[in-house]
């Protein structure tokens, strides 16, 4: 009789494959694989082994689940898919008192199959990092928009953003028929738009952009921290936590902090 933990090893196997997996074929098959070891273990009465069955069959459960919600996801790219290729657009860093805010704009394929899709808050450090690189491998298109907190300053953080969507939707080769944006409508912009409240968690192609600037900011202010220590930008990424006020009020501020959002916390000139 096979040993537990030979069993074991190739449960374990077929389940990191599945963990691993961000597009959905490549998932599919190691639930395949996963599905296939159940069958040939089932009259396997050991305790043990009808754990991993059990476990296996959870996993799999989880990656229907998951199927299902990004089809229910795709739903407003399948409505204005006639119009042809259709973008997400989304920002972050609207609210930190350092750094500036990016944009990301992209363009995914028709029924794009990439997995775990969500507003990029909702997504751990590592799974973002992940599907950074997917949606960068996978998309038609991808544009970044980034506005300094110097302009932020000069024209106000909704102008700044509104900038940084502008920049993001002119990087993209080829342009768009339809802007899924996430609540807002973006000045001079002539592409059909279409704000969605919360789009992040309702649009993949929200959700993709979301991630987008999520990563390429969050890798910015971690790269800040080498040139300016002492604010922890790598670990707050220019909001206000505790030690980024108090080495704020201790050292004064920097060359990328807003000017306009820090003066209830120290006073210049």
């Amino acid at each position: 009789m096979e040993k537990i933990g030979e069993i074991k090893a190739r449960f374990a196997e077929a389940g990191e494959r599945l963990k691993k997996a961000s597009m959905r074929t490549k998932a599919e098959s190691a639930a395949g694989l996963l599905e296939n070891l159940e069958q040939t273990y089932r009259e396997d009465t050991r305790s043990g082994v009808q754990a991993l069955i059990r476990r296996s069959e959870k996993q799999r459960e989880a990656l229907e689940k998951e199927t299902a919600r990004i089809y229910q996801l795709q739903q407003y790219e399948r409505d204005y898919e006639k119009e042809g290729l259709i973008c997400g657009i989304d920002e972050v860093g609207r609210g930190p008192l350092a750094g500036p805010v990016v944009a990301g704009a992209v363009i995914l394929p028709k029924n794009c199959e990439i997995l775990y899709l969500n507003d990029s808050k909702q997504l751990s450090a590592e799974k973002r990092e992940q599907l950074y690189d997917v949606i960068l491998e996978h998309a038609v298109a991808v544009g970044i928009g980034i506005v300094s907190p110097q302009r932020i300053d000069e024209i106000n953080i909704l102008q700044a953003t509104y900038e940084a969507m502008r920049q993001a939707i002119e990087k993209l080769n080829p342009q768009p028929a339809v802007l899924l944006n996430d609540a807002v409508r973006i000045p001079q912009v002539a592409i059909q738009q279409v704000p969605i409240i919360k789009g992040d968690a309702k649009s993949v192609s929200i959700a993709a952009a979301s991630i987008v600037a999520k990563v390429t900011r969050d890798r910015m202010m971690e790269q800040y921290e080498e040139v300016f220590p002492g604010y922890g930008f790598a670990r707050n990424k220019g909001y206000g936590s505790k030690e980024h006020i108090e080495a704020l009020q201790t050292m004064g501020p920097t060359v990328i902090h807003r000017r306009s959002f820090i003066g209830h916390f120290v006073k210049e000139g």
